[in-house]
């Protein structure tokens, strides 16, 4: 099942305090990014942000499961997600610990 854009925006809402946020369009999922650096995923009206050390330690109680079919487990955000102020802080610790976007090699 697709996600629908209204849950889109709305998390998109919630993490607007996070640094400059956008989404792609991925087979009928949205990955989630700052400055081309992916840090979550959205599917089937679930948030998943990848995990980090970082991460764990701020959530505490952890709840990871993949987003989809073959993906490695992400953290699961439910109980948080209309928490603005927490869920940007969480993706604020996870961007530093994150890896840089890899640079596409020109042909």
């Amino acid at each position: 099942m697709a996600s629908e854009p209204n849950f889109v925006d709305f998390v998109l809402e919630q993490i607007k305090n996070s640094g400059e946020i956008s989404t792609k369009k991925m087979f009928g999922e949205y990955g989630i990014y700052s400055d081309g650096k992916l840090f979550g995923l959205i599917c089937d009206n679930k948030l998943f942000i990848k995990p980090t050390n970082s991460g764990r330690k701020f959530i505490g109680n952890v709840v990871e499961a993949p987003p989809y079919d073959g993906a490695k487990p992400s953290f699961l955000i439910e109980e948080n997600v209309e928490d603005s102020e927490w869920l940007s802080e969480l993706v604020r610790i996870s961007l530093v610990e994150l890896p840089a976007p890899k640079q596409k090699k020109k042909k």
